[in-house]
């Protein structure tokens, strides 16, 4: 298989950096060229930082992308023109904006998961199970903790594991999702589900969903150790994505669960 090529943008944040460096150990990938929000005059691993553009993007077979929103879609709108499949990594988009990614994927193929971890899909994978098995007579809350730059709260897994609770219910996640508490030390069960977010030090990211029925609690829980987890299940998700025809995909649909 020959190389394919890279641009990784917001190259100066947590996980562009992690991506560069993850890059170059791994054989079928080539970063061709990096991105930021800002003009950035020295060099990163050989390459100079430029800003999202066609001229930035019109050699890169896969674009991969942890920023914040208003970035990403300045990025879709971009790839979009170009043809270009994108890996999104960012979370914290509004409905409204969760719409455009959906418009874009008609366009080009666009792999979004709010955690690149195959860990963390399986969590949430067992999640649902777990939420359908149990059935409304179980309560559900999620725990979250993450380093304290971390800006969006709840993060994109915790979501992910409330709307695998809410699928195992076969309800909507915005129907059921209660509070979003941040830096409570405890924190409710409710007939919602109910969200805690930590920010603190230097956190990669902890995640724990409880079930409990008032006699009993089952918990499901992931601790991620290394960024690299997430960088080299956004790479995995590039090269999946590279013969994709134009659609909205995500990690379950990499890791084939039904």
């Amino acid at each position: 298989m020959k190389k394919i090529n890279l641009t990784i943008t917001g190259c100066l944040g947590r996980m562009g950096q992690q991506l560069i460096k993850s890059s170059k150990s791994l054989k079928n990938f080539r970063v061709i060229s990096i991105t930021e929000n800002k003009i950035i005059n020295k060099k990163i691993s050989g390459l100079k930082p430029q800003l999202n553009s066609k001229n930035a993007f019109k050699n890169s077979n896969v674009i991969i992308d942890f920023t914040v929103p208003k970035c990403t879609l300045e990025v879709l709108k971009i790839a979009s023109k170009l043809k270009k499949r994108v890996v999104i990594g960012t979370t914290g988009f509004s409905k409204k904006e969760e719409k455009l990614i959906k418009k874009y994927s008609k366009k080009i193929p666009i792999l979004k998961a709010g955690n690149m971890s195959l860990g963390v899909n399986l969590l949430v994978y067992l999640t649902e199970i777990t939420s359908k098995s149990l059935g409304n007579n179980f309560l559900s809350k999620v725990y979250e903790v993450h380093h304290k730059h971390k800006k969006d709260h709840p993060s994109g897994t915790a979501l992910m594991l409330g709307k695998g609770v809410a699928m195992g219910r076969n309800k909507d996640l915005s129907k059921i999702i209660g509070k979003k508490y941040l830096n409570k030390k405890t924190f409710p069960y409710s007939k919602k589900i109910n969200f805690n977010s930590i920010r603190k030090g230097k956190v990669v990211g902890e995640h724990e969903i409880k079930f409990s029925s008032g006699k009993e609690i089952v918990t499901l829980n992931h601790e991620s150790f290394d960024r690299a987890l997430y960088s080299e299940g956004a790479l995995t998700a590039a090269k999946w994505l590279f013969n994709k025809k134009a659609g909205l995909y995500s990690m379950r649909d990499l890791l084939n669960f039904k």
